[in-house]
């Protein structure tokens, strides 16, 4: 849980919008938590993937995985058991990944 707080403030102070925290853990095997939010703009999404590494390196926690980041479309962020989700508005919109996991709990920090 500490971990998906330090996940939410590096989003969070870098300006992520929307962000949103999912447990699913009760109906995936996948993760234990989803984490979703947006950048304004292709150039948004890139500063805050690369806070967030940032961020997380400088409290020890490092990813498993990114893909999309080129794109910076829908960039997933892998740290084993959260998996972070940064898109732009548009692609967050079309995928809709809050009513796809709507069975998860949201949790506020």
């Amino acid at each position: 849980m500490e971990v998906l707080k330090q996940i939410y403030k590096s989003l969070d102070e870098h300006k992520g919008n929307n962000i949103k925290l999912i447990d699913i853990s009760g109906i995936s095997i996948m993760a234990d938590y989803f984490v979703i939010a947006s950048g304004l703009n292709q150039n948004h999404v890139h500063a805050l993937c690369d806070y967030l590494e940032e961020d997380m390196h400088k409290v020890g926690v490092h990813y498993d995985h990114v893909e999309g980041y080129d794109a910076a479309n829908w960039v997933l962020i892998d740290f084993g058991d959260i998996i972070v989700h940064i898109f732009d508005d548009a692609s967050r919109e079309f995928y809709d990944l809050e009513h796809i996991w709507h069975d998860g709990k949201l949790i506020d920090v």
